[in-house]
């Protein structure tokens, strides 16, 4: 499919403005909006690097995702301090962006949600309502391939500081991910509650039960020549799901928003 500057101009402003995503949840199950990154694959191609030096920092970007710029009218809170949103993202009134942060282009951050200070959410990743991404995480992006969903967080989610959660991972409502939890689409998650480890959806993907609070923890290697020799591997773990204590635990105080 040709994509002209002028279709690419369009979905860029409807990505902006929230009236497009990347990926939207039809009757219960998200589904990858394909022709969307495919779009935003051919600005790449479209564009020329252009010098976007500011004062003393040297930036060499394609012209056609310059950093995106807010008004006060947008209703978003970015605080003073390094912080860049490329082109393309949408990031929803009542949101809040503490310094430095990097929202990457097709990602969609909805109202109410923090993200604090060295984060970085990639490309096309879906960030939900009323949640708190905290220090130093990193929620993967993607672009190619194009059908490939991106990183989801839905409403409600608490993920604490210096975690990775990556790869298609779909995190659902209510969840909690304590501080220091990686989440690829190899990690093996298991529920301490049932003793079993939580089956992948149909399409191959770690999903975090809606409401699980989610720690580092280990399995112990069971087969080969290191078996039994106390050697484990790194495998999250849910230790229970979400009830009042938890609830107070995670809460973000009223005064910082």
């Amino acid at each position: 499919m040709e994509i002209t500057i002028e279709q690419f101009e369009g979905v860029i402003a409807d990505l902006e403005a929230g009236r497009l995503r990347v990926a939207e949840k039809v009757d219960g199950v998200w589904q990858v909006n394909a022709w969307v990154k495919e779009v935003i694959l051919a600005g790449f191609r479209l564009g020329v690097v252009k010098d976007m030096s500011q004062g003393q920092f040297p930036f060499f970007d394609k012209d056609t995702f310059p950093v995106r710029k807010f008004s006060r009218e947008d209703g978003v809170r970015i605080v003073p301090g390094g912080t860049s949103i490329r082109r393309g993202a949408y990031v929803a009134p009542g949101a809040i962006v503490m310094p430095p942060a990097y929202i990457n282009v097709g990602a969609f951050v909805d109202s109410g949600t923090m993200v604090d200070s060295h984060v970085t959410i990639g490309s096309c990743a879906q960030v939900g309502k009323h949640i708190h991404i905290s220090a130093s995480t990193q929620i993967g992006g993607v672009l190619e391939p194009a059908g490939a969903l991106p990183t989801i967080i839905e409403d409600g989610a608490f993920v604490g500081g210096n975690c990775g959660i990556y790869e298609g991972t779909i995190v659902q409502e209510g969840a909690v991910i304590a501080s220091g939890v990686i989440i690829t689409s190899s990690t093996a998650l298991f529920d301490a509650t049932t003793g079993e480890f939580v089956p992948r959806n149909a399409d191959g993907r770690v999903v975090v039960p809606r409401g699980a609070v989610v720690v580092s923890g280990s399995k112990p290697l069971s087969r080969g020549p290191a078996a039994g020799s106390g050697v484990a591997l790194y495998c999250p773990v849910i230790v229970k799901y979400r009830d009042e204590k938890t609830d107070g635990s995670v809460t973000l105080e009223d005064l910082l928003r």
